[in-house]
């Protein structure tokens, strides 16, 4: 199966560090291994465990009317607390609210996974935390959670990763 069922559920904030860029879609395959692995050696020499899973924030995505357009994202670990960034490495949390979740299989399945998740959220009526930018949508709150990676299976086909979009509060 390529993604799970989408389902609504309830989060409490969570801080995270991360570092925060403006990339190319394409870039991503480079940047997320890079970024984690430096955030992660960060954390190490703070004597700091990163807390789940690495994640990618998506603060702002591109409409496809811009289609070279830059993603806005950041990309960290979750912590049990609040810490501070050096410049580079950021603090920040991601909010508490209702979030719409699925699961996809395959980092090859990111965007129909995504593209899943936010079609069956307008069947239901659904509306995100969300507003229009320069660029395209940004977001209060969307999210991936990468829960495989290569120490989990050499093979990224089987790796799982949750996308969660925040819901208005209104």
């Amino acid at each position: 199966m390529k993604f799970t069922e989408p389902k609504l559920e309830d989060r409490s904030a969570q801080p995270y560090i991360g570092i925060r860029s403006q990339v190319q879609m394409q870039e991503l395959p480079t940047v997320i291994p890079q970024y984690i692995g430096e955030v992660a050696a960060w954390l190490n020499q703070q004597g700091v465990e990163p807390m789940g899973p690495p994640i990618i924030r998506y603060h702002t995505c591109p409409s496809i009317m811009k289609p070279d357009a830059l993603l806005d994202v950041t990309i960290g670990w979750q912590t049990t607390a609040a810490l501070k960034g050096n410049g580079r490495i950021i603090a920040d949390t991601l909010p508490a609210g209702r979030y719409a979740t699925l699961i996809f299989t395959g980092v090859e399945n990111g965007v129909e996974g995504n593209r899943a998740l936010i079609e069956w959220a307008a069947e239901q009526g659904i509306r995100w935390d969300s507003w229009d930018d320069e660029i395209g949508d940004a977001f209060g709150g969307r999210v991936e959670f990468m829960l495989d990676g290569p120490n989990d299976d050499p093979n990224s086909s089987n790796w799982k990763t949750e996308v969660a979009i925040k819901l208005t509060d209104a």
